[in-house]
Parts: C-alpha cells; sequence; structure tokens
C-alpha cells in the first residue's frame, strides 16, 4: 500500500514504547511501535471505511418484474359496491394490487439498487491506519467491552511462538499470562440466539468479537491453535482490515501482534517524516 501524506508528521503523538512478551509469557524486550500506531484517532473515517467495506460484500437481488402480475383479472368497474381493483374472473376476489394475496409488492427489492457504498483510496488507507492507531488507546479498547489486564495495548509476543505454540491449551495458558484470556470467556459467555428468522437462515448465533491475532502466516501452528477460540480473528498484515480492526465501525479491538506482522505493518503504512 502506497504512503500516507507527509503531512500528517505534524499530527502524530509521541512514540509508543511495549514490551515484547515470548512464548512463556515473559517480557524479553521492549519495541517502538511504527508510526502508524502514532497517527490520530478519526472515528468518522473509521465508520465510513467500515460502511464502505462491510457494503462491498452485499449482493445485490432483486424480484420477478411479472411477481404477482401473472393473472388475468380485471375491474367489474362502477355499479356492483365493490372496490374497482382487478378481481378475478368470476369471482370477487381481488388480485395483482399490493394489498390483496398473492398480488405485487408494492416496493420490491431492485437489482439497480446501489448497495456498496464507495470511498476514495486515499480516505480507505488512512481510516484503515487510523483504526490500527485506535488499538493502542486502553480507553477505547475497554469502550468496545474488551476485558483485559495488559498493562500496554497492543500486546507484542516474539515471532517464535508461531512454531512452538502449536496446541489450545499451550495458546490458551500463553493468554492468561499475556493478560487477554479474559476477553476470549466474555465472548464465549455471550454467545446468544439470534431474534427473528435469521434463526432459520443459518444464522443462529450471535458471535461477540474478542482478540484479533495478526500474525505473518496464518497457517502456522499458533494461528491455527487460537482460530478456534470464541470470537478470535487472524489476519496477515497485509490484509488486515477496519472489518477486522473495527467491527461495527468502532475502533479499539484488543490486537495481539507478532514482531514479524509488526514489521509488515510498518512496510505497509509508512509514514514519510520531512
Amino acid at each position: 500500500m502506497a504512503e500516507i501524506y507527509t503531512g500528517l508528521a505534524l499530527y502524530l503523538r509521541e512514540p509508543v514504547i511495549v514490551p515484547v512478551f515470548s512464548e512463556a509469557g515473559d517480557e524479553i524486550d521492549k519495541v517502538v511501535l511504527p508510526d502508524v500506531f502514532r497517527l490520530p484517532v478519526r472515528k468518522d473515517l473509521i465508520k465510513r471505511v467500515f460502511l464502505s467495506e462491510f457494503t462491498a460484500r452485499l449482493q445485490p437481488k432483486g424480484r420477478d418484474p411479472m411477481a404477482g402480475r401473472r393473472s388475468s383479472a380485471v375491474s367489474l368497474g362502477p355499479g356492483h359496491g365493490l372496490a374497482r381493483v382487478p378481481r378475478i374472473k368470476g369471482t370477487s376476489r381481488a388480485a395483482l394490487v399490493n394489498m390483496a394475496r398473492g398480488g405485487r409488492a408494492a416496493f420490491p427489492p431492485r437489482v439497480e439498487k446501489v448497495l456498496h457504498e464507495r470511498v476514495n483510496k486515499k480516505e480507505k488507507r488512512l481510516g484503515t491506519a487510523s483504526a490500527l492507531a485506535a488499538t493502542t488507546m486502553p480507553a477505547l479498547v475497554r469502550e468496545r467491552g474488551h476485558r483485559f489486564t495488559a498493562k500496554q495495548l497492543p500486546v507484542i509476543v516474539d515471532s517464535s511462538v508461531l512454531e512452538k505454540v502449536s496446541s489450545v491449551r499451550a495458546a490458551i495458558e500463553l493468554l492468561q499470562k499475556l493478560g487477554v484470556y479474559d476477553d476470549v470467556v466474555r465472548a464465549k459467555e455471550r454467545v446468544r440466539w439470534r431474534a427473528g428468522k435469521g434463526k432459520m437462515r443459518g444464522r443462529r448465533y450471535k458471535h461477540p468479537r474478542s482478540i484479533l491475532f495478526i500474525v505473518e502466516d496464518r497457517s502456522s501452528p499458533f494461528a491455527l491453535a487460537v482460530k478456534g477460540l470464541p470470537g478470535v480473528d487472524v489476519a496477515e498484515p497485509a490484509q488486515v482490515n477496519v472489518l477486522q480492526l473495527a467491527p461495527g465501525g468502532q475502533p479499539g479491538r484488543l490486537t495481539v501482534i507478532t514482531t514479524g506482522a509488526l514489521k509488515g505493518l510498518e512496510d505497509r503504512f509508512k509514514v514519510v517524516l520531512p
């Protein structure tokens, strides 16, 4: 992705220094987060980019133009003590009109309706970077409802965990030491039934979002171990987007990043300083 404007350097916050944890949950180093994590958080822009990415996945749908119109019904005209709506021949049963059973729909969905809200490329780039910067603010993360005891965010772990932590049990133990496993428990406890007919259409449950893992390899043993935990998402630096960083358009998702993925994010979102 292209570089962000040089003028944004005037609005960068103070450098963010966070600890780096090993596969055992011990602090082994400290790292200065890339400049993209210092950008101001634009909630309005994040919401706009979220709507654009969310609506991009919607599939246009419409109705048969002749639906509810396949009838030879005609109006009986005046003088019968009945409304002048089309009626089936030989009966007084109404047809064709939208208030009649089996009639046409009043305002049916149309294929030509514009569903996708488009945004400029630079807006999308800046909105994604701004959502990434929001992951460093504990106040915004708590505002989203996440539970954690980690002192600094995002949580950075050494890339060695991708190979050394390969089981779900070991991954849970690591998350407990990092102080973020409470959020997985929250997501599990808050799984609930969906209200409405969506229950009959393959959407029976609503699952809260918990931790977002940004790793350089989604097929690594660690990524495979954590992806089945309640509410967890796993993404690579090149593909992470606002849908994952700010579900519902609300920034501040609880995030765990590996050191290798951190370098990938730095390469993707370079801020050119004067």
